[in-house]
């Protein structure tokens, strides 16, 4: 079942997706998928390649950017290029969907003000303050 969470009209995080998300994803007019959850942190999770492959099956773009614990340099930077084209509708996942927040939001910190960074968190599910302080 999707649970898909606007942060801006082009950038929506969720927790873990399944292949069988990635139609809705399609239908709901996204263009891209990143995966920010790295392979086998849990039993029976989907592998990116598997998410990768019913991606593309259902027509998106996929990025595999995998943060474990705080977000990296690298993957703050291709999540920033990744979605660096407004017009194309991102979906970023994780296990929860805060890694994917987060990762973003670090992105957007030289250009977004903080308190909107945390407003935008706030009303998709997830509280900013401590990554961005």
């Amino acid at each position: 079942m999707s649970d898909f969470r606007r942060v801006t009209d082009s950038f929506w995080v969720s927790p873990q997706i399944s292949a069988g998300d990635l139609a809705e994803a399609r239908a709901q007019g996204f263009g891209l998928v990143i995966n920010n959850r790295p392979d086998g942190e849990a039993p029976g999770q989907p592998t990116g390649d598997e998410i990768a492959a019913a991606a593309r099956a259902a027509g998106l773009d996929y990025v595999a950017a995998p943060v474990s614990g705080r977000p990296n340099p690298q993957a703050i930077e291709a999540v920033a290029r990744a979605t660096a084209d407004p017009s194309k509708k991102v979906l970023a996942y994780c296990r929860s969907g805060t890694r994917s927040i987060c990762t973003w939001a670090l992105g957007q910190a030289g250009q977004r003000d903080r308190e909107e960074l945390i407003r935008l968190g706030d009303a998709a599910g997830y509280d900013l303050r401590s990554v961005l302080d």
